[in-house]
């Protein structure tokens, strides 16, 4: 008889706010972690209420209490938890949480604007997951001009790393002599994309900001700082990232 009381290892790592799914079964592909003092391997099943789980030689425990957190990133900062290449300027320097939360998807370091993060395994499961279809919104400046040829291809997609970008929205926000601010709305999450998109059709990108992610936006937010998530938009990004429910909505 099967036993309910059991998770994926990497669920239960999630949900105690370690890193996301794929980050953490990167940390048991690299024999981090431990089970009952034993090296955990790739779809180990764990019962939290019996098994003793070690990360780097740390037990971990399910929070309690669940943070969804706000950060407008400043430009020269990595969203990582902690920095491989022991530079000093990560997103956790500027985040004060009791819970030991991290990034939900990535800002580059060149980036800045708004940046989720949290010590929900679930939540960001959600949020992260291929499926979803929500808006992100960045504003982004530009050199040296553009027309609208190169707008053109931009929206219809671009190819990058041997596949092409999904079509988006790209918007004139202002313009002048050799420099332009332009509004683009992405659905998928690629890395470093915009700046990929804009390379390949000879634009340089001067400053790159996101400003809303799916009905969730950075408003007034000064940079470096962050705020809570009201539970109005939790329940606003659950169900903006849940297909069956964009479904359901595009019929109504």
């Amino acid at each position: 008889m099967a036993n309910n009381n059991l998770v994926r290892l990497q669920k239960f790592m999630a949900e105690c706010g370690v890193a996301s799914r794929r980050k953490s079964e990167e940390l048991i592909e690299m024999g981090k972690v431990k089970v009952n003092g034993h090296v955990a391997h790739i779809g180990d099943k764990i019962n939290p209420k019996k098994d003793i789980v070690a990360v780097r030689g740390k037990k971990i425990t399910k929070e309690e209490r669940m943070y969804y957190i706000m950060l407008n990133k400043p430009r020269g900062y990595v969203t990582t938890v902690s920095d491989e290449l022991g530079r000093k300027t990560t997103v956790m320097d500027l985040v004060d949480c009791d819970a030991r939360v991290y990034p939900v998807g990535r800002l580059d370091k060149d980036s800045e604007g708004l940046l989720i993060l949290t010590n929900d395994g679930s939540f960001a499961n959600a949020l992260t997951h291929p499926k979803h279809n929500y808006a992100k919104v960045y504003r982004v400046t530009v050199r040296p001009s553009v027309n609208d040829e190169i707008l053109e291809k931009m929206r219809n997609g671009i190819e990058i790393d041997g596949r092409k970008t999904a079509p988006c929205d790209i918007n004139i926000i202002t313009e002048e002599e050799g420099r332009v601010v332009l509004e683009f709305i992405l659905r998928e999450g690629r890395n470093r994309q915009i700046r990929k998109m804009c390379e390949a059709v000879g634009l340089q990108v001067a400053r790159l900001k996101r400003i809303s992610i799916g009905p969730v936006k950075l408003g007034m937010l000064q940079t470096g700082k962050t705020r809570r998530l009201t539970d109005n938009e939790v329940h606003k990004l659950l169900r903006s990232s849940n297909p069956a429910t964009q479904e359901e909505n595009s019929k109504k």
